[in-house]
């Protein structure tokens, strides 16, 4: 009797339980994938191989860009233009992630502040501003010619402007990539290698920078397939010979309405990045793009060796040369060089931000920087428009909708893969990823084709599904992370104090996890709020988000009016990092919870 009585109401002998694994969470979230991204996707994909008149299977598409002309010098274009992209964004960002990672957790969040609010701000802004200060008047050009030097009439629509302007919008991604892998490397490890002799320099090269290679080569993925679909800043800062295969594929579809050219360029396109992401997979694996380190490194790669064997003669020169410098040079250290180094990065990055806030207050009818007078009348202007007003509370409503979807599906599917025991925890895992691994303007393409014959094109659903698309992986990373750092024995004890899997959830995790949902959630609204691509294409010209009204005033008519617009974009994101910053102030420590779970019960 008093083993029976031992057992709660819910747990009887002989009844025994069906405990289904935590993957099975997942499946909203894989099912929404699978419909929306993987099906589509194929759909327009075939299309390149079918005769658009006939309907004939052909590869003359394929044939057509492969015997030259345009299309190849524009691919040639494209590959060259991300590569050097890649390089730049890895290759400068890297100490800045460095010397944020040796920050204390506050003034690492507080500096990182500074480089996350040109990653959330739109790319369309950022290069609209470099229209501007880069234009043939603008003021890069007045300082060039009162200091003598020419050519500050040219520019814009250039290759090194087009990189540049790539580079610039690109290289917060790349530093938010690599920090979080450099923040879990032990910094006794570097200490060890210099009691046994290392300096400061070979320490780095040869003890952390291998273990941050991981991080590199995630933000080297990211960028390049981020950079190989672009077109916002080719369009907007790039010449005729700078046009990219987005823009192609933009004119084909689009205006052209060629289906077959245009998904043969896509299925190009889309063969890249897979190739790359196998690449790397092989290499890396692909669990390390969101900082999971649980797949082992091949400790006998050739890659691995050769890799191993360049940082060591990287290291050996490194230290010799600081050698030098500490024998020859006083008074300056690294750090101090460090230091200025990346303030003046992030001073670059945010002259641009900067820059259009001025340029909405102008009382001029035209941009320019510094504005010749003040005014408020474009702020009036566009408050009293029903155009952008309407566009204005488009995106919030479609925002709020995409992140409330998108945080509940993300979230289930991240609880499910961590707390999976699975081997299948690794597809949902490279499948809840994979919305990141292709470019955006294939995604907006293939949902196009799907919603054209469900009658969702100009449709708040089709773009509120298309945003949800996007946001998914980036969502799914932040909840994972969360639930990966949630101490599960918590809900063990509250089981042990009487609670219900219910009574638990609602009473324990939710609370303890509600910091990492409401990132989860801002991030969802950010990813939509500022996205362009889906709303071009979906949006079918008659349902306008806030980024496409002022993506057509800036082909169509430059007005201050997109930069008051940009200015309450500006604020929007502004009040979104300041309710991050908010909720993670308010995150409670691991103390605490124990606490939490025995005063509840």
């Amino acid at each position: 009797m008093a083993q029976i009585a031992s057992f709660g109401p819910a747990e009887r002998p002989g009844r025994r339980k069906i405990k289904l694994d935590p993957l099975w969470l997942a499946l909203p979230g894989l099912g929404f994938l699978t419909v929306f991204l993987i099906l589509p996707t194929a759909q327009m994909l075939s299309v390149g191989f079918f005769d658009r008149t006939t309907g004939a299977l052909t590869v003359s598409a394929f044939v057509r860009i492969w015997n030259g002309g345009p299309y190849l010098a524009v691919l040639s274009t494209t590959f060259a233009v991300a590569i050097w992209t890649t390089m730049l964004c890895v290759g400068l960002g890297y100490p800045l992630a460095y010397w944020l990672s040796r920050k204390p957790p506050r003034q690492q969040r507080i500096a990182a502040l500074f480089v996350l609010l040109p990653f959330w701000t739109s790319a369309l802004i950022k290069n609209f501003s470099w229209l501007v200060l880069l234009g043939r008047n603008g003021i890069m050009a007045k300082i060039m010619a009162a200091i003598g030097m020419k050519g500050g009439d040219q520019l814009l629509f250039s290759r090194t402007t087009v990189v540049f302007a790539m580079v610039h919008t690109l290289l917060p991604l790349a530093v938010v990539t690599m920090l979080p892998v450099m923040n879990q490397i032990d910094r006794r490890l570097t200490m060890a290698a210099s009691t046994l002799g290392a300096n400061s320099a070979r320490a780095f090269w040869q003890v952390f920078f291998p273990l941050s290679m991981r991080g590199v080569a995630a933000a080297g993925l990211l960028v390049l397939v981020t950079s190989l679909g672009f077109f916002i800043t080719p369009a907007l800062v790039g010449g005729a010979k700078d046009t990219m295969i987005g823009q192609l594929i933009i004119l084909q579809i689009n205006e052209l309405q060629n289906w077959q050219l245009g998904s043969a360029l896509a299925a190009i396109l889309l063969i890249s990045t897979i190739a790359m992401c196998f690449a790397y997979d092989r290499i890396f694996g692909l669990s390390s793009v969101a900082n999971d380190g649980d797949r082992p490194t091949r400790p006998g790669g050739a890659v691995r060796r050769a890799g191993l064997a360049i940082i060591g003669l990287g290291g050996l020169i490194c230290g010799l040369l600081e050698a030098t410098w500490t024998r020859n040079v006083r008074g300056l250290h690294g750090s101090a060089l460090l230091a200025v180094y990346v303030w003046t990065l992030i001073a670059i990055l945010l002259v641009p931000i900067i820059a259009f806030v001025p340029m909405a207050f102008t009382g001029s009818s035209f941009l320019s920087f510094p504005p010749p007078s003040l005014s408020l009348r474009w702020f009036e202007q566009f408050a009293a428009s029903p155009l952008w007003l309407g566009a204005m509370i488009r995106s919030f409503g479609i925002g709020f909708a995409t992140a409330a979807i998108t945080l509940l599906i993300a979230a289930m599917a991240a609880f499910g893969v961590a707390r999976t025991r699975s081997r299948l925890g690794g597809v949902a895992f490279l499948l809840c990823l994979s919305p990141m691994m292709v470019p955006s303007i294939v995604i907006a393409i293939a949902l196009f084709y799907l919603f054209a014959r469900i009658s969702l094109v100009a449709s708040d659903l089709g773009i509120i599904i298309g945003h949800t698309v996007i946001a998914m992986p980036v969502v799914f990373m932040v909840m994972l992370a969360t639930f990966k750092g949630y101490d599960w024995r918590l809900d063990a004890a509250a089981s042990t104090l009487g609670a219900g899997r219910l009574r638990k959830l609602w009473r324990v995790t939710l609370p303890l996890v509600a910091s990492g949902l409401a990132v989860g959630f801002v991030t969802g609204f950010l990813q939509s709020f500022e996205e362009l691509t889906v709303a071009l294409f979906i949006g079918g010209g008659v349902k306008t988000t806030l980024p496409k009204q002022m993506w057509e005033g800036i082909l169509l008519q430059v007005s201050p009016v997109i930069a008051a617009a940009s200015v309450v974009v500006l604020i929007v994101v502004i009040v979104m990092f300041a309710i991050i910053e908010f909720v993670q102030d308010r995150r409670p420590t691991s103390a605490v919870d124990s606490k939490h779970v025995e005063g509840r019960y």
